[in-house]
């Protein structure tokens, strides 16, 4: 991330706008206790996520990132993993549930978009949720990625995305400057 796009992940502006936004994707799911978050970044998803899960594994490709929120994390009921989400370190069906919240677009390519996707359907429990949300295009959405990659997530695409790495039950529902995305791994 370019400097200010690391600081305003890091604001209160964006604790603000983030609350709001995870109560909105997480309404009515029951996670269950052991729930994946992909891409926690500096941690505000994750200090809000934490509160209502047993416990949480945060995966982060950054290892500055990944380190930060370990040592500010340590002795809690998140553990933190310095990782890449589209080859994640665990054993199959290992999540009860999993997020993702505004970081798919941070994503280089469309194919590890999906190469992710198709990890945490993998991880995923038989009826476990997939559920997050991701930016739609705007003029602030470039600025603040100047300097930065950004391969914005189609609301009208992605379903079909999420449905050929396995999911069912899926939903896209775009709301102001984000679209919420939930799914669910079959149990068969």
């Amino acid at each position: 991330m370019n400097r200010f796009h690391l600081w305003f992940c890091r604001s209160s502006r964006w604790r603000k706008r983030i609350g709001p936004r995870m109560a909105w994707v997480l309404a009515g799911l029951e996670l269950g206790p052991e729930v994946l978050e992909v891409g926690p970044g500096p941690g505000l998803t994750t200090d809000i996520l934490r509160r209502s899960a047993e416990h949480v594994t945060a995966v982060e490709i950054d290892p500055a990132l990944a380190e930060s929120l370990r040592l500010r994390l340590q002795d809690s009921n998140v553990a933190v993993l310095e990782g890449d989400a589209s080859s994640l370190p665990f054993d199959d069906a290992r999540f009860s549930g999993a997020v993702s919240f505004t970081m798919l677009h941070h994503v280089p390519s469309r194919e590890l978009q999906d190469r992710i996707l198709h990890e945490v359907f993998r991880v995923l429990r038989p009826g476990g949720h997939f559920a997050g949300s991701d930016s739609l295009p705007s003029p602030s959405m470039r600025l603040i990625h100047i300097g930065d990659t950004m391969v914005l997530v189609d609301p009208k695409t992605f379903g079909a995305r999420l449905e050929a790495a396995g999911f069912r039950d899926v939903s896209i529902e775009p709301a102001g400057q984000a679209f919420r995305f939930r799914a669910r791994r079959p149990l068969k």
